[in-house]
């Protein structure tokens, strides 16, 4: 107990690279790691798939499980925060696969207001679907789009991640994720408008 206490002031003031170097020589600071990730990537994996609970916390566990093992293959050029969101990425793929998951994939946005964000402020003829639209609508909208679609959304407009750092996660080119995100877009807005 005194040795984790003394570790988690330590690695309060630290990056993440920092982190996972201290983690290679004592895997005690992956704990910090854990710490700082473990909610947002759960809440991404929830976004993107809408798993149940147990779910979500298992397929969080595999996340920082995997990205443990290969810890040694991480690339420092890169963001730890995006190699981690990409292992999540690939996990929960895969967890659709195993679980034939893919074509009930419910989504349960908290954050509807995202949908002002993605569409704009009502002004044009495609920004009034949104306007039009109760929460429930949306979501089932949201729900409807192909995963490829729905990654980029979630990653751009509720993660909050930049174009480099949506392609580092989904492993596109920059200009690929800016034409995934405008598809998408509309996309959204063809369904919104079923």
């Amino acid at each position: 107990m005194v040795k984790e206490k003394f570790i988690w002031e330590k690695c309060q003031n630290k990056t993440d690279e920092e982190l996972v170097l201290l983690t290679k020589k004592n895997a005690l600071y992956y704990s910090c790691l854990i710490n700082r990730y473990e909610e947002k990537i759960k809440r991404y994996i929830g976004r993107l798939s809408g798993a149940e609970k147990e779910t979500l916390e298992d397929i969080t566990q595999e996340v920082f499980l995997k990205a443990y093992i290969n810890l040694n293959s991480f690339n420092q050029e890169l963001k730890f925060s995006s190699w981690l969101y990409r292992i999540a990425h690939n996990e929960t793929i895969s967890h659709w696969r195993r679980n034939k998951l893919a074509n009930s994939n419910s989504v349960s946005f908290d954050e509807l207001d995202f949908l002002k964000t993605i569409l704009g402020d009502g002004k044009n003829m495609e920004d009034q679907v949104y306007w039009k639209l109760d929460g429930e609508q949306a979501v089932k909208a949201l729900e409807r789009l192909d995963e490829k679609y729905r990654a980029v959304l979630v990653l751009a407009f509720l993660e909050d991640k930049s174009y480099q750092e949506i392609a580092e996660i989904l492993k596109k080119p920059i200009g690929t994720v800016g034409t995934l995100i405008s598809r998408a877009k509309k996309r959204l807005v063809e369904e919104l408008r079923k």
